[in-house]
């Protein structure tokens, strides 16, 4: 007989929040602290969205998703998480950049960059000021003025070895590229500037684990292995959500699912307005990832190479050869026992930026042999950096864009939500159904740990001030299809 992932949940709820990325965790934590009924609903076995991890045999625990984001996620755990979780982020120093342009060490912050781009690349102290003044008086209130590439080029025109620098290393944070807007540069790049990189000391799988125990402890009912399979609108609001094939009733929705499955799928199309669902169809999705999983042997070890690994062959800087098949530019993130301590395991997660159509339609032997391909690639570049790896792993995998999408359900096997056009759409979304919203990886600027998590702070007030106005409706006995 089929487990009832349901059992004992209520027949109604103030608020259902519709996946457990770190938007959908923070959200239901700050609305049940505010006391609000909340149902957390996730279809996976694990909580965290792209921010999780699995295990393998060996011992191994593997993380998914880059491991490094900006100390402002250290104000936003203690804010809205606990002291305990805030307390155990720890800085990464070493980051590093190896491309035929050039090689260097730097530990990712603005006094390092600063005297990088002087001693290095020989660019005036008052013209990088300005550049970092600019970028860091960005908001994404702004009007759209001018791309990325417009903004290099104010600066440093001509200079791709210095778009490189700065850019190579963002496009794999949110998937931006030079001809998006720069203020979705902007944004990120200062948020990394301000004190450099940082992780979460003990690894993704306590993290989670620790949140997860946060929100039991403040009344969040969690349910996994729950897919929300509609969104149930009647007179142009919510009335509650469909999941596993039980109705249940709540005032408001905040979906943390993709914003076009949202729309398109949970809701329906009827719903809305042709204005706006022209608008929605303006919506680009942002690309895809391939990672390898690279597992080493309990008893080896591997010298300290950095923390994160900016590595590519290609000339130069170039969105096309980052995003193509036959990969030029990944990203090595190295995991030592100072991360997950008394563990005294290494691994490593190599990361890829990647289109979905160029996985989506290969038959399996196709698709198998590609990946066979991509980890035996992956092991050649990391063997450059540690030259008798081979010999000290023993376990490989790797995760495509098909991957993504069959884990996360996100069209397109998206790892960044949409481009900066997504953001509107995300906004808008209760002004077309009273009490559904969205806080999910939009606008590019919301992706990434930092973004996701504040944007759920900022949608879970928004939802709040309208659970607490919205006038009394009848319950329905029967929530109709």
């Amino acid at each position: 007989m089929a487990r009832d992932w349901l059992k004992g949940a209520k027949p109604s709820y103030d608020i259902v929040v519709v996946g457990s990325g770190l938007a959908g965790m923070t959200a239901a934590n700050l609305l049940s602290r505010l006391g609000h009924r909340v149902l957390l609903a996730e279809h996976h076995y694990n909580l965290g969205g792209l921010a999780t991890w699995f295990k393998r045999r060996g011992g191994h625990v593997l993380d998914i998703s880059l491991h490094g984001f900006p100390c402002g996620m250290i104000k936003t755990f203690r804010k809205y998480w606990t002291r305990e979780i805030a307390d155990s982020v720890i800085r990464l120093p070493g980051i590093r950049f190896d491309n035929p342009q050039f090689k260097l060490h730097t530990t990712f912050d603005k006094v390092d960059f600063t005297c990088i781009l002087r001693e290095r690349f020989g660019i005036m102290k008052e013209v990088i000021d300005e550049f970092f003044e600019t970028v860091r008086k960005m908001n994404f209130y702004d009007e759209i003025v001018m791309t990325t590439r417009d903004l290099f080029e104010k600066f440093f025109p001509g200079r791709k070895d210095v778009w490189r620098f700065l850019m190579e290393p963002i496009t794999y944070a949110n998937g931006s590229t030079l001809d998006d807007p720069a203020l979705t540069y902007g944004i990120v790049f200062s948020n990394f500037m301000s004190k450099g990189v940082f992780t979460y000391k003990g690894g993704t799988d306590t993290l989670i684990k620790q949140m997860k125990k946060e929100l039991l402890k403040n009344g969040v009912d969690i349910r996994t292995h729950c897919l929300v399979e509609k969104v149930h609108v009647e007179g142009g609001a919510v009335r509650g959500v469909r999941i596993n094939g039980r109705d249940i009733a709540c005032k408001s929705v905040l979906s943390n699912s993709n914003i076009l499955t949202t729309i398109h799928k949970l809701a329906g199309d009827e719903h809305f307005s042709p204005e706006f669902l022209d608008e929605v169809g303006k919506v680009r999705l942002n690309n895809s990832s391939c990672q390898v999983y690279i597992g080493v042997r309990k008893g080896e070890t591997i010298d300290y190479v950095g923390d994160l690994l900016f590595s590519s062959d290609a000339d130069e800087y170039d969105t096309e050869k980052i995003l193509g098949k036959n990969v030029t530019s990944r990203t090595f993130s190295f995991y030592y026992p100072s991360i997950r301590p008394g563990t005294n395991r290494y691994s490593i997660v190599a990361s890829t930026n990647a289109r979905y159509e160029d996985w989506a339609n290969l038959s399996e032997e196709e698709y198998e042999a590609d990946k066979k391909k991509l980890i035996e690639d992956t092991l050649d570049s990391l063997e450059k950096f540690v030259p008798d790896i081979r010999a000290k792993v023993d376990h490989l995998e790797a995760a495509t864009p098909r991957t993504f999408k069959r884990y996360t359900l996100a069209p397109g096997g998206t790892s960044f939500g949409t481009k900066f056009e997504g953001l509107k759409i995300s906004r808008d979304l209760p002004k077309q159904v009273a009490g559904l919203f969205h806080s999910g990886s939009v606008g590019i600027i919301m992706s990434g740990w930092l973004g996701a998590a504040n944007y759920g702070v900022i949608v879970a007030n928004e939802v709040d001030k309208f659970v607490r106005s919205a006038e009394p409706r009848p319950p329905l006995a029967t929530i109709s299809a």
